[in-house]
C-alpha cells in the first residue's frame, strides 16, 4: 500500500472543506497548516448571517456574465483564503502553508490555472504565510512561495486572472 504524500493529504482536506462552499460558480477550500497542525480552514461563502447564493438561487456575476478574475466587488462571497486567514491568529500563520483547492460548482472539475486573486494575495502576504500549494488535479499541485509575489509586486497590481 502506498502512503499519500503530505501535500496531497492536506489538499484532500482542503477539498473536503470546499464542499461547504455556497458559490454557484466556483467553490474553493483553504486550510492553513503550520508544523503539521491545521491552524484554520475556510471556504467560499457569504459573510455570516447574510443570504448566500445557493439559498438565493442566483449569482449576480453569473447573471451579468462577468468574466473570471474580475469585478469581485459584485460577489456575495468571501474567498476561502480570506475566511481561513480571519479565523487564525497572525502569530500562528507566520511561516505557515496555505493549501487551496478550487472546483467548478456545476461540472465539479478542478479550476484550471487556479490561483489566489490579488486581494487574497495581499492578505496572504500580510498574514505571514510562507507558501501556497494549489491543486491542479487529483494528484498534481503547484507550490508557490509567497516571496515570489513580494518580489514581483507588479503582478499583484496588474493581475487579470484570479478565480
Amino acid at each position: 500500500m502506498e502512503r499519500r504524500d503530505k501535500y496531497n493529504y492536506y489538499l484532500d482536506i482542503a477539498e473536503t472543506v470546499l464542499e461547504r462552499g455556497t458559490c454557484l460558480r466556483r467553490n474553493y477550500g483553504s486550510i492553513i497548516v503550520k508544523n503539521d497542525e491545521i491552524i484554520s480552514t475556510g471556504y467560499t461563502g457569504a459573510p455570516r448571517g447574510r443570504i448566500n447564493c445557493i439559498d438565493k438561487g442566483s449569482c449576480i456575476r453569473e447573471q451579468l456574465n462577468v468574466p473570471r478574475g474580475t469585478h469581485y466587488e459584485l460577489c456575495r462571497s468571501v474567498h476561502s483564503e480570506a475566511n481561513a486567514i480571519i479565523s487564525a491568529a497572525r502569530r500562528d500563520m507566520i511561516g505557515a502553508t496555505l493549501y487551496l483547492v478550487g472546483r467548478d460548482a456545476v461540472s465539479k472539475a478542478y479550476v484550471e490555472d487556479a490561483n489566489s486573486c490579488s486581494m487574497c494575495k495581499r492578505l496572504i502576504i500580510n498574514a505571514g504565510i510562507e507558501k501556497v500549494v494549489i491543486r491542479n488535479s487529483k494528484n498534481e499541485y503547484k507550490v508557490i512561495y509567497v516571496e515570489e509575489w513580494i518580489n514581483n509586486d507588479e503582478s499583484l497590481e496588474y493581475q487579470s486572472k484570479g478565480y
